[in-house]
């Protein structure tokens, strides 16, 4: 199903998102897109996990797919394969896909942008480094596998958009994902989502946000 109603906005860095009617928020910040995404997910998320040779992420969330193309870009500078999982109940579709400007500011072919947006739901390679598995379902129909994951990026929309995501049911399963060690970022940093990622075992912690966003989390899984 694809997704409706979701208007073009330009961002304050000059890149783009889209606003989501449905839920009455915007795919990314409106201070800067790529801005935000580099900031939490990237750097904090990926990049502690790239001294390694292999990483595998999962994303709640595909949206726009700009979390991916920033981890591919980031895989790639760095030689490390990467097998990224993400889930979306409702895709964007191939017009707003072509709206979107990131492929040209990261100066990244575009068609490998398109690729990822039109892959089936099986593992295929968007380059020899990136291998990508996108999921048409619900996170709570989602069965990611125990202990498989190195990072979790969880960008689902706000609590008070989609409050059915950010349940301790659901960090549960994210925990029980990730490999010992493992990391999960989110840009939200409300008391609910604290309480719940503490609650089913995640030591968390407050760092200080991009611009327009004064803090988000970190979660680790204990080493054991």
């Amino acid at each position: 199903m694809n997704s409706v109603n979701n208007q073009l906005v330009i961002t304050a860095d000059g890149s783009s998102t889209l606003y989501n009617a449905r839920n009455g928020e915007h795919y990314h910040s409106t201070f800067g897109a790529i801005q935000e995404s580099r900031h939490i997910f990237i750097e904090a998320g990926l990049r502690p996990c790239l001294n390694q040779s292999n990483v595998c992420v999962f994303e709640v969330g595909f949206g726009t797919g700009l979390n991916a193309l920033l981890t591919m870009q980031a895989g790639e500078e760095k030689q490390v394969k990467i097998h990224y999982t993400a889930i979306e109940l409702y895709p964007v579709s191939a017009d707003e896909t072509e709206a979107l400007n990131y492929a040209d500011l990261l100066n990244i072919d575009i068609r490998l942008f398109r690729r990822m947006h039109e892959s089936a739901q099986s593992s295929i390679p968007i380059t020899p480094l990136f291998y990508l598995d996108k999921q048409l379902v619900s996170f709570q129909d989602t069965k990611p596998e125990h202990s498989q994951y190195d990072v979790v990026f969880f960008d689902a929309f706000s609590p008070e958009a989609q409050p059915e995501m950010w349940t301790e049911q659901g960090f549960k399963k994210l925990y029980e994902a990730l490999k010992p060690g493992g990391i999960l970022v989110t840009y939200s940093c409300k008391g609910l989502v604290k309480r719940a990622l503490q609650s089913v075992g995640f030591r968390i912690e407050k760092l200080p946000g991009p611009p327009g966003k004064r803090e988000f989390l970190r979660a680790w899984k204990e080493s054991f």
